[in-house]
């Protein structure tokens, strides 16, 4: 049998991107041209790598999105996208988290040298952060553990359906799951006893509420979640068929939007 053709959106962050995958294989990647142009650019994205490998949107058999935590606007365009896709073709939907997406950027071993950063250390705590406004963060914080190490059944780490890739055969167990938390009380907290590497776009703005002594900035490169990595932790959660239901499929926005009325 033919391995499903999927498609992979990621559009949580700033920087917002889709790939194409045939079963476990990634058959291609875009990145959107600009920041925070996911509406303008989500459907022609995708157009261009349906028409690259000659599909069409009905040869689609799964969509894997981003769910959260991250912006809101780029949450409900993936989400209403994947509901749309179900009702016209019964696309299957998996959902992954946000922030996994983002420390599944150091899985491999292109990206190990990340991990000996400033600190002068090999890392083994990384916490990933998004801009929540209002003084605040969406973060979580992973520890690198080895593949065959039982995971503490006392650590708050949920059961995501995936595991997240980490260099030097290991895998990253989240031990803080999503919350919302300022950059004082994330470095505080954590990075006090063991260096912490910290990446993701909230750093783009508030890069210097992060620096501390023990606390090392990884390299922007890694900053964004990407659509590839979105593919790679939900095809896991695919293969065990841990599929979203799309009549109750929100997303994950950790807390309300800000909104702000018009005084009259």
């Amino acid at each position: 049998m033919d391995e499903p053709l999927i498609l992979a959106v990621e559009t949580s962050s700033r920087v917002g991107s889709v790939a194409l995958a045939r079963g476990s294989a990634l058959l291609t990647e875009s990145t959107f041209s600009a920041p925070l142009q996911h509406s303008a650019e989500v459907f022609p994205a995708i157009s261009q790598l349906l028409n690259r490998f000659h599909v069409v949107p009905g040869d689609i058999a799964q969509v894997h999105i981003a769910a959260g935590p991250g912006s809101f606007t780029g949450l409900r365009i993936a989400a209403t996208m994947a509901k749309a896709m179900h009702l016209a073709n019964a696309t299957a939907i998996v959902t992954v988290d946000s922030l996994d997406v983002i420390v599944a950027n150091i899985g491999d071993a292109s990206s190990a040298p990340a991990l000996q950063d400033s600190c002068g250390v090999l890392l083994d705590r990384i916490a990933t952060v998004l801009d929540a406004k209002r003084g605040e963060f969406y973060a979580a914080v992973y520890q690198r553990v080895r593949r065959t190490e039982p995971t503490d059944q006392t650590a708050p780490a949920g059961d995501t359906g995936y595991l997240i890739p980490a260099p030097q055969e290991h895998i990253w167990r989240k031990i803080i799951p999503d919350c919302l938390i300022t950059a004082d009380e994330l470095v505080g907290r954590f990075g006090t006893e063991a260096p912490l590497g910290v990446l993701g776009d909230g750093l783009l703005y508030h890069r210097d509420k992060f620096i501390a002594d023990n606390v090392c900035i990884l390299n922007e490169r890694y900053w964004s979640p990407r659509a590839s990595n979105v593919h790679r932790l939900g095809h896991q959660k695919a293969r065990a068929g841990l599929f979203a239901d799309p009549l109750t499929l929100t997303p994950f926005y950790l807390r309300g939007p800000l909104v702000t009325l018009k005084k009259s």
